[in-house]
Protein backbone atom coordinates (compact mmCIF):
# COMPACT_ATOMS: atom_id res chain seq x y z
CA UNK A 1 0.00 0.00 0.00
CA UNK A 2 1.26 3.30 -1.09
CA UNK A 3 1.05 7.03 0.50
CA UNK A 4 -2.23 7.83 -0.30
CA UNK A 5 -3.86 4.26 -0.03
CA UNK A 6 -2.95 4.47 3.65
CA UNK A 7 -4.02 7.96 3.82
CA UNK A 8 -7.36 6.71 2.10
CA UNK A 9 -7.41 3.85 4.47
CA UNK A 10 -7.16 6.20 7.45
CA UNK A 11 -9.32 8.77 6.67
CA UNK A 12 -12.15 6.01 5.73
CA UNK A 13 -11.30 4.46 9.38
CA UNK A 14 -11.37 8.59 11.17
CA UNK A 15 -14.98 8.46 9.31
CA UNK A 16 -16.65 5.90 11.11
CA UNK A 17 -15.55 7.42 14.53
CA UNK A 18 -18.81 9.37 16.29
CA UNK A 19 -16.65 12.80 16.00
CA UNK A 20 -15.74 12.67 12.78
CA UNK A 21 -18.58 15.52 11.87
CA UNK A 22 -16.02 17.70 14.38
CA UNK A 23 -13.66 17.14 12.38
CA UNK A 24 -15.15 17.94 9.00
CA UNK A 25 -16.71 20.97 10.24
CA UNK A 26 -13.16 21.85 11.99
CA UNK A 27 -11.09 21.17 8.56
CA UNK A 28 -13.62 22.87 6.52
CA UNK A 29 -13.01 25.94 8.72
CA UNK A 30 -9.37 26.15 9.01
CA UNK A 31 -8.88 25.39 5.14
CA UNK A 32 -10.96 28.76 4.09
CA UNK A 33 -8.94 30.75 6.41
CA UNK A 34 -5.71 29.66 6.97
CA UNK A 35 -5.17 25.82 6.76
CA UNK A 36 -3.51 23.71 3.48
CA UNK A 37 -5.61 20.54 3.20
CA UNK A 38 -9.01 21.07 1.44
CA UNK A 39 -12.07 19.64 2.87
CA UNK A 40 -12.57 17.30 -0.25
CA UNK A 41 -10.20 14.81 0.90
CA UNK A 42 -12.27 14.29 4.04
CA UNK A 43 -15.40 14.70 2.35
CA UNK A 44 -15.12 12.11 -0.25
CA UNK A 45 -13.68 8.96 2.01
CA UNK A 46 -16.83 10.18 4.49
CA UNK A 47 -19.51 9.98 2.37
CA UNK A 48 -18.30 6.80 0.76
CA UNK A 49 -17.85 5.46 4.36
CA UNK A 50 -21.92 6.85 5.48
CA UNK A 51 -23.11 7.19 2.23
CA UNK A 52 -26.68 7.34 3.60
CA UNK A 53 -25.83 10.47 4.96
CA UNK A 54 -23.60 12.28 2.00
CA UNK A 55 -26.48 15.46 2.04
CA UNK A 56 -25.37 16.56 5.78
CA UNK A 57 -21.86 16.03 5.64
CA UNK A 58 -21.64 18.24 2.35
CA UNK A 59 -23.81 20.56 4.34
CA UNK A 60 -21.49 20.78 7.39
CA UNK A 61 -18.29 21.17 4.66
CA UNK A 62 -20.22 23.85 2.90
CA UNK A 63 -21.45 25.87 6.17
CA UNK A 64 -18.29 25.31 7.95
CA UNK A 65 -15.89 26.71 4.80
CA UNK A 66 -18.11 29.84 4.26
CA UNK A 67 -17.89 30.99 8.44
CA UNK A 68 -14.06 29.94 7.52
CA UNK A 69 -14.64 32.02 4.46
CA UNK A 70 -15.67 34.83 6.40
CA UNK A 71 -13.13 34.53 8.90
CA UNK A 72 -10.74 34.80 5.64
CA UNK A 73 -12.46 38.22 5.09
CA UNK A 74 -11.90 39.30 8.56
CA UNK A 75 -8.51 39.01 8.28
CA UNK A 76 -7.74 40.54 5.28
CA UNK A 77 -10.02 43.43 6.23
CA UNK A 78 -8.69 44.05 9.38
CA UNK A 79 -5.31 42.60 10.33
CA UNK A 80 -3.63 42.46 6.60
CA UNK A 81 -1.19 45.31 8.31
CA UNK A 82 0.04 42.46 10.27
CA UNK A 83 0.19 39.50 8.06
CA UNK A 84 1.73 41.50 4.91
CA UNK A 85 4.86 40.96 5.90
CA UNK A 86 4.29 37.12 6.57
CA UNK A 87 2.23 36.61 3.26
CA UNK A 88 5.28 38.26 0.83
CA UNK A 89 7.68 35.99 2.74
CA UNK A 90 5.40 32.81 1.89
CA UNK A 91 4.77 30.97 -1.31
CA UNK A 92 0.99 32.45 -1.08
CA UNK A 93 2.05 36.01 -2.46
CA UNK A 94 2.05 35.16 -6.05
CA UNK A 95 -1.49 33.63 -5.75
CA UNK A 96 -2.29 36.74 -3.54
CA UNK A 97 -1.27 39.02 -6.25
CA UNK A 98 -3.48 36.95 -8.71
CA UNK A 99 -6.32 36.49 -6.99
CA UNK A 100 -6.46 40.96 -6.65
CA UNK A 101 -6.37 40.58 -10.29
CA UNK A 102 -8.86 38.08 -10.32
CA UNK A 103 -10.83 40.65 -7.80
CA UNK A 104 -10.33 43.98 -9.98
CA UNK A 105 -11.42 41.98 -13.13
CA UNK A 106 -14.46 39.96 -12.23
CA UNK A 107 -15.56 41.01 -8.49
CA UNK A 108 -17.92 38.16 -6.61
CA UNK A 109 -17.25 36.22 -9.44
CA UNK A 110 -14.08 35.63 -8.29
CA UNK A 111 -15.49 34.11 -5.31
CA UNK A 112 -18.04 32.18 -6.91
CA UNK A 113 -14.65 30.36 -9.20
CA UNK A 114 -12.63 30.00 -6.39
CA UNK A 115 -15.21 28.49 -4.16
CA UNK A 116 -16.08 25.85 -6.77
CA UNK A 117 -12.27 25.29 -8.48
CA UNK A 118 -9.39 23.31 -7.00
CA UNK A 119 -7.99 26.28 -6.16
CA UNK A 120 -6.59 27.68 -2.82
CA UNK A 121 -10.16 29.36 -1.49
CA UNK A 122 -8.24 30.97 1.56
CA UNK A 123 -6.30 33.40 -0.72
CA UNK A 124 -9.79 35.02 -2.44
CA UNK A 125 -10.89 34.99 0.84
CA UNK A 126 -8.11 37.50 2.30
CA UNK A 127 -8.25 38.73 -0.56
CA UNK A 128 -11.72 39.48 -0.87
CA UNK A 129 -11.62 41.04 2.39
CA UNK A 130 -8.24 43.76 1.51
CA UNK A 131 -10.30 44.39 -1.45
CA UNK A 132 -13.45 45.59 0.94
CA UNK A 133 -15.47 43.30 -1.75
CA UNK A 134 -18.96 43.58 -0.31
CA UNK A 135 -19.78 41.41 2.48
CA UNK A 136 -23.24 39.97 2.15
CA UNK A 137 -21.90 39.38 -1.73
CA UNK A 138 -19.20 37.53 -0.51
CA UNK A 139 -21.12 35.13 1.80
CA UNK A 140 -23.54 34.64 -0.77
CA UNK A 141 -21.29 33.55 -3.66
CA UNK A 142 -19.45 31.48 -1.36
CA UNK A 143 -22.43 29.91 -0.10
CA UNK A 144 -22.99 29.16 -4.04
CA UNK A 145 -19.25 28.34 -5.04
CA UNK A 146 -18.58 25.62 -2.18
CA UNK A 147 -21.95 24.46 -1.88
CA UNK A 148 -21.88 23.42 -6.19
CA UNK A 149 -18.40 21.60 -5.36
CA UNK A 150 -19.51 19.82 -2.28
CA UNK A 151 -23.07 18.98 -3.33
CA UNK A 152 -21.11 17.57 -6.21
CA UNK A 153 -19.26 16.02 -4.20
CA UNK A 154 -22.42 14.41 -2.73
CA UNK A 155 -24.10 13.40 -6.10
CA UNK A 156 -21.33 11.56 -7.72
CA UNK A 157 -21.18 9.38 -4.49
CA UNK A 158 -24.86 9.02 -4.18
CA UNK A 159 -25.16 7.91 -7.05
CA UNK A 160 -22.18 6.03 -7.70
CA UNK A 161 -20.69 5.11 -4.69
CA UNK A 162 -19.58 1.51 -4.80
CA UNK A 163 -18.32 2.44 -7.77
CA UNK A 164 -16.04 5.39 -7.16
CA UNK A 165 -15.30 3.30 -3.82
CA UNK A 166 -13.62 0.52 -5.88
CA UNK A 167 -12.12 3.37 -8.82
CA UNK A 168 -10.93 4.66 -5.55
CA UNK A 169 -9.62 1.63 -4.00
CA UNK A 170 -8.16 0.47 -7.25
CA UNK A 171 -6.40 3.58 -8.01
CA UNK A 172 -5.78 5.74 -5.31
CA UNK A 173 -2.08 6.22 -5.65
CA UNK A 174 -2.65 7.59 -9.44
CA UNK A 175 -5.47 9.88 -8.62
CA UNK A 176 -3.58 11.12 -5.45
CA UNK A 177 -0.73 12.23 -6.93
CA UNK A 178 -2.33 13.74 -10.39
CA UNK A 179 -3.91 15.81 -7.91
CA UNK A 180 -0.96 16.89 -6.25
CA UNK A 181 0.18 17.67 -9.19
CA UNK A 182 -2.21 19.78 -10.53
CA UNK A 183 -2.77 21.44 -7.09
CA UNK A 184 1.08 22.28 -7.13
CA UNK A 185 0.72 23.84 -10.78
CA UNK A 186 -2.58 25.74 -9.72
CA UNK A 187 0.01 27.30 -6.77
CA UNK A 188 2.36 28.21 -9.33
CA UNK A 189 -0.15 29.74 -12.42
CA UNK A 190 -2.06 31.61 -9.71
Amino acid sequence: MGFFGFLYNKVISWAAQPSADRYLFALSFAESSFFPIPPDAMLIPMCLAQKKRVWYLSGITTLASVLGGVLGYLIGYYIFDLIELWLKQSEYWVSYESARGWFSDWGLWAVLLAGFLPIPYKIFTIAAGITNINFFGFILFSLIGRGLRFYMIALLVFFGGDNISLMLERYIERIGWSLLLILGISLLYF
